[in-house]
């Protein structure tokens, strides 16, 4: 199917996408990294380009119209074709130089990256690095992140994975709230103590079971999702929780708990999409990420 011909400004119809997929022009300036004024001068020059109206405006924002909805399916062809030319020239890059976009969970981004990143700095001063601390999938197919540092192996066909390290997982308190409210000994005793989960995440819930113990949402006296936050709620003393032992061990305001329980690790992942993987400069950095990520 051809596409009207003044749709083929990709930079309109990028825009058109946007808030397409938001709903709002707020949410799609947020998406492109522009600013609402522009988005929405953007989406008029498209819809008097095209003599046709894509939206309807009402309070709570944009809906596509019957013209716009009916445009969508040949945009995202377009957008697809722009990606995959975009991976092409990028993967053929043969510098040693340049930037490299690296994302990971915020918890990691605090804890375990930035001595790592250091590194790579040290060794390669002409790569910059710019680090995405998100704890949302950013999209490695539209170059959100070049490389992507997962705590699970990635399935897109698209992408290569490399499994480079496991992390011990253990039980840790805040000393404050042991001095207060004593040591366990056993899982009995454990399980009388405030412990911390997670809201939705159900990760801690799937693996206690798993473990053979029977727990419910409602166990937990405390539960936030975020694992930044998670982590300073037990250093503040809200309870009993889980942590990375390399991370937790180093603190001197946190205990670890041995209750002799065999506690899974964490598996960490290297991902990039196929097309990049042999960029020279993100070769290095993905060879120097394996590297600092198998020590920590």
């Amino acid at each position: 199917m051809e596409l009207p011909p003044k749709l083929r400004d990709w930079s309109l119809v990028q825009s058109f996408l946007a808030v397409a997929d938001t709903g709002s022009l707020s949410a799609g300036a947020r998406l492109l990294g522009c600013s609402q004024p522009t988005l929405g001068r953007q989406i008029q020059t498209l819809e008097s380009e095209l003599s046709v109206e894509l939206f309807t405006r009402h309070a709570r924002g944009f809906a596509l119209s019957d013209a716009g909805a009916g445009l969508v399916p040949m945009a995202r062809q377009m957008q697809s074709a722009m990606q995959a030319m975009t991976l092409a020239a990028a993967g053929q890059s043969k510098q040693l130089e340049g930037t490299v976009r690296i994302t990971a969970s915020v918890f990691a981004s605090h804890h375990l990256l930035p001595p790592i990143m250091a590194e790579i700095r040290e060794a390669e001063p002409a790569i910059q690095l710019d680090l995405i601390p998100s704890d949302t999938t950013e999209n490695l197919l539209f170059r959100e992140a070049d490389i992507a540092i997962r705590m699970y192996r990635p399935t897109q066909l698209d992408l290569v994975a490399r499994h480079v390290a496991d992390l011990e997982l253990g039980v840790f308190a805040a000393r404050s709230y042991l001095d207060r409210v004593g040591r366990p000994k056993t899982a009995e005793d454990l399980l009388k103590c405030d412990l911390i989960g997670y809201d939705r995440n159900d990760l801690i819930l799937q693996t206690m079971n798993e473990m053979g113990w029977t727990m419910r949402r409602e166990d937990f006296a405390m539960r936030c999702d975020n694992q930044a936050t998670y982590w300073e709620l037990l250093r503040a003393g809200c309870g009993i929780g889980f942590s990375q032992v390399g991370v937790a061990r180093a603190d001197p305001t946190v205990e670890q708990i041995d209750l002799g329980l065999a506690m899974p690790s964490l598996p960490v992942w290297l991902t990039a999409h196929q097309a990049m993987r042999q960029t020279p400069r993100l070769r290095r950095v993905w060879d120097l990420l394996a590297s600092g990520l198998a020590r920590a």
